[in-house]
């Protein structure tokens, strides 16, 4: 009796590497204090599938410019394909020119990364709030911070190297005092 192979739509593969992807989380995020997978973490779980289901992944990017943007956009395209059908999914990211503390290269390289972070996570349904490492959903506890507290110069070291103000506003309740510096960073 011949064998017969069950040959698999480019769907079906998605699907598969879908439901069984596994990632560990690389990063440490020191001062928000939680682990987190990068674009690489992501690419290096899915080598495993690109032989066993004969696909390959690629990511696209694309400098988006108009005058009706307020600052360049990039846009970060994964595909997986099998050599005759593609599925593509899409990110779309901001380059803050203004952001303090970085040079040129890294405003980019920071929008390029986490462009790439999220389109793959759109092709592979990777939804990080879900992860076995965050546990179940507990009610945020904010601790207020002042200009007189020393997690306050770390707060200010935190934005110099690129991080965001919204994620200090996450986890603190700020005074307006620590507000107001905090925002002209």
């Amino acid at each position: 009796m011949a064998k017969t192979e069950t040959v698999m739509s480019l769907n079906e593969k998605l699907a598969t590497i879908q439901t069984k992807f596994k990632s560990k989380k690389s990063r440490f995020n020191s001062f928000g204090k939680y682990n987190f997978r990068s674009a690489e973490d992501i690419l290096e779980a899915t080598k495993p599938y690109l032989l066993e289901l004969n696909v390959s992944v690629i990511i696209k990017e694309r400098l988006l410019e108009s005058s009706f943007l307020q600052f360049p956009m990039l846009e970060s395209t994964a595909i997986i394909s099998d050599g005759v059908d593609a599925i593509h999914a899409t990110a779309i990211v901001g380059i803050d020119l203004d952001q303090k503390g970085m040079q040129m290269p890294q405003k980019f390289g920071s929008a390029s990364s986490y462009g790439k972070k999220y389109a793959l996570g759109n092709l592979f349904l990777i939804d990080d709030t879900q992860d076995a490492d965050h546990g179940k959903a507990e009610p945020v506890v904010k601790t207020n911070l002042d200009i007189k507290d020393p997690a306050f110069e770390k707060a200010k070291e935190f934005i110099a190297k690129g991080g965001s103000l919204d994620t200090i506003k996450r986890k603190y309740d700020l005074s307006t005092e620590a507000s107001k510096i905090l925002e002209t960073l």
